[in-house]
């Protein structure tokens, strides 16, 4: 049974997973090769567990026991010796993840199953340095931001692992309330980003050609498909309306809508702008003079409330 936890990376995924599983009791070491970014994810994590106090999602006595739960560490192999689980979330570098998984694989128990947070890179290459006894022992498992919100996690089965180390995985992710997705195939951005991307393309390509303004594009997706797919998947929306109506709309539309293999044109203009959204003040929206902070808390209150409301339909 997996126990102990180890993270590697305390920005903005790394420090949502430690937070994740130190909520759900496991001994949790946060490693960071930065003091500061180390310091700045335990108020980061302090301020999210508050908020998860404040809307009764967790009691009051669980911050202070889940902040004890987490260790930081700037040293790797103090870090990672006695753990059952390493998880990496550092930059997608192949050549870094590559590294890193070698020195997991010297510094780690025998028993320790490693795992990426990568949603972009070929598992099998990021293994190369890695003995046939840890590939057995390795995986993908890709959070989405923010990580101690988000209950999905995307979890790969390529054929590296057997079946009952894979098993012992999901049963981990199921003890902290995530929902896990298992990916049989090695594709870029696996299933959720890339379901993610395709409606991101055409709702750039609606905003670029004028068919509304963006607060109505974003209405549109809200309480139209958004709202059946917060409990209801495509396919099972699809087998309620229809296949045969699925078909012909999708032979008298699909022609017409945005089939682009790169960025939109829009959205790469305003990255060349700096207009990259919250985080500088101003991206489809205007945020400047407004309290970013709240913002912020905002998104997560949505989020905690929806939450909430999954539980039902898990």
């Amino acid at each position: 049974m997996i126990k102990t936890i180890g993270v590697l990376g305390a920005g903005t995924m790394g420090h949502g997973i430690a937070l994740s599983f130190a909520l759900h009791g496991h001994d949790v070491t946060l490693y960071d090769t930065e003091p500061g970014a180390l310091a700045h994810a335990r108020e980061q994590i302090a301020e999210e567990l508050a908020l998860l106090a404040e809307e009764d999602f967790i009691a009051p006595a669980d911050v202070p026991a889940t902040l004890a739960r987490i260790v930081p560490r700037t040293d790797l192999g103090a870090a990672v010796r006695d753990r059952d689980y390493v998880i990496e979330a550092a930059p997608e570098k192949l050549e870094l993840k590559q590294r890193l998984l070698g020195q997991l694989d010297a510094l780690c128990p025998a028993h320790t199953i490693l795992a990426s947070n990568t949603s972009s890179l070929p598992l099998a290459a990021m293994m190369t340095l890695l003995d046939d006894s840890r590939k057995q022992r390795t995986i993908v498992n890709h959070w989405y931001n923010p990580g101690h919100l988000m209950p999905i996690v995307e979890l790969s089965f390529f054929g590296n692992m057997p079946a009952q180390i894979y098993k012992e995985v999901e049963d981990l992710y199921a003890s902290i309330g995530k929902q896990t997705v298992k990916v049989l195939k090695d594709v870029p951005g696996l299933v959720a980003n890339r379901i993610q991307q395709g409606v991101a393309r055409e709702v750039f390509s609606l905003i670029e050609n004028g068919v509304a303004e963006p607060a109505d594009i974003d209405k549109a997706l809200k309480f139209g498909p958004a709202f059946r797919y917060a409990t209801t998947g495509q396919l099972e929306v699809a087998d309620f309306g229809g296949l045969d109506i699925w078909c012909v709309v999708g032979d008298n539309l699909l022609k017409d809508m945005d089939n682009s293999p790169r960025a939109n044109a829009l959205l790469r203009r305003k990255v060349q702008e700096g207009r990259l959204g919250v985080k500088s003040g101003a991206g489809f929206y205007d945020y400047s003079g407004k309290d970013l902070g709240e913002i912020r808390r905002t998104f997560m209150r949505k989020l905690i409330h929806q939450l909430k409301a999954s539980e039902y339909y898990a």
